[in-house]
């Protein structure tokens, strides 16, 4: 492809984000494909118009339909609420149009693969937003596993923590609601995670989970931006249809074995996703709150200096380094979706499909339905069922 003409349909949180790194992409990788922001879509023609100028988008159209049929697009950007996910998938890869979904990649198993279908069939790249995988720690971390150096993998372990919902009295958004979001801190934290185990050690052979709801009504939301919103005095409460937090166990198929909690209870925790990695020969730990750093311990130090060592991910060794600033100068949230589109331009210049893409969502849609599945069944589920 000599050109990458973006319609992106969104423009709040993970909009803003998307923005900005096809913004800030050719700044810091001029080799890559230019993203060309081309249109912007959104239902609110006031807020949308607002969103287009201070984002940087070209044009806009308030219906997603116009825009998909549009001869002057390449890729679709998908980062509306998850239950439109699939519609505009679908209806994109029909129009020949590439596309980038957020994750989750849909509600259902069953829909994640009808868009992996439809993507496959049209011949359409297609890439979903797992933007941890991005961080030049948790590359670093990758590049240890399969080199070897951590010996043979026997634990993964690995917790996303927040705290934003801890207060009863937050208002009822779409993320608690199962008919838009599919599910709660399962589906929106412990997808990172999967994601994250399935690209560090390996597939996921089988499941064991609980979860829980601990705030069972919340006031119905006025207004709701992103991961904040407000409620009316003496709103009237709505069910909250997803789980607050949900644990799981699981086996992997090269034998190691691992743990995943994912909650938006856990007080004093902004965004804490964590992981660590025991090998044979060393250990990794890993935590998002310091993205730059990771914690590497190997067998074969001396014993007098045997410990942990903080290793700061930001020398020219360490992926994505040399574009940014001299070692030692960190990099931040941002820059993972950065990353992530700089290997979307890639794969439109070189004719392959980005990593991750949707067979990568669908594997990871099928681990967070086992899990369900585990949680109604009580019962440990193997991911062959699904």
């Amino acid at each position: 492809m000599k050109q990458l003409r973006i319609g992106m349909i969104g423009y709040k949180f993970m909009g803003k984000a998307h923005s900005n790194a096809y913004r800030s992409l050719p700044m810091f990788f001029p080799k890559a494909l230019k993203p060309e922001m081309a249109v912007l879509c959104g239902r609110n023609a006031a807020d949308l118009q607002e969103a287009a100028a201070r984002l940087g988008w070209s044009d806009t159209v308030t219906d997603w339909r116009e825009l998909v049929g549009r001869d002057d697009i390449d890729l679709i950007d998908i980062n509306a609420p998850s239950d439109a996910h699939k519609e505009i998938a679908l209806a994109a890869a029909k129009a020949g149009k590439h596309i980038f979904c957020e994750k989750p990649l849909a509600l259902t198993l069953a829909d994640s693969r009808e868009m992996l279908e439809a993507a496959e069939k049209a011949g359409v790249m297609h890439m979903v937003g797992f933007n941890y995988r991005f961080s030049p720690a948790v590359r670093l971390a990758k590049r240890l596993v399969e080199s070897g150096r951590l010996g043979q993998i026997y634990h993964f372990r690995a917790w996303f923590l927040q705290d934003w919902i801890l207060d009863p009295e937050f208002p009822l958004v779409w993320r608690l609601q199962k008919e838009i979001a599919g599910s709660g801190s399962h589906g929106d934290l412990g997808a990172h995670l999967i994601d994250l185990a399935h690209f560090l050690v390996g597939d996921i052979q089988e499941v064991i989970g609980m979860s829980e709801t601990f705030i069972k009504e919340r006031p119905l939301a006025a207004e709701m931006t992103g991961l904040s919103a407000k409620a009316s005095a003496g709103a009237p409460k709505g069910p909250v249809t997803v789980d607050d937090a949900t644990l799981f166990l699981a086996r992997f198929a090269n034998g190691a074995i691992g743990s995943f909690e994912a909650t938006r209870f856990a007080a004093g925790h902004r965004s804490t996703n964590s992981f660590e990695i025991n090998g044979s020969l060393g250990s990794v730990k890993f935590d998002f709150e310091r993205m730059n750093e990771l914690e590497v311990y190997l067998t074969s130090d001396e014993e007098d200096v045997q410990g942990f060592r903080r290793v700061l991910a930001t020398d020219p060794a360490h992926d994505y380094a040399e574009a940014w600033w001299p070692p030692g100068h960190t990099i931040g949230f941002e820059h993972t979706f950065i990353h992530e589109f700089l290997e979307l331009a890639s794969a439109a210049a070189e004719g392959r499909q980005p990593m991750p893409n949707f067979h990568d969502g669908v594997k990871c849609q099928a681990v967070l339905e086992a899990v369900e599945r585990s949680v109604q069944e009580r019962r440990w589920v193997e991911l062959s069922e699904m």
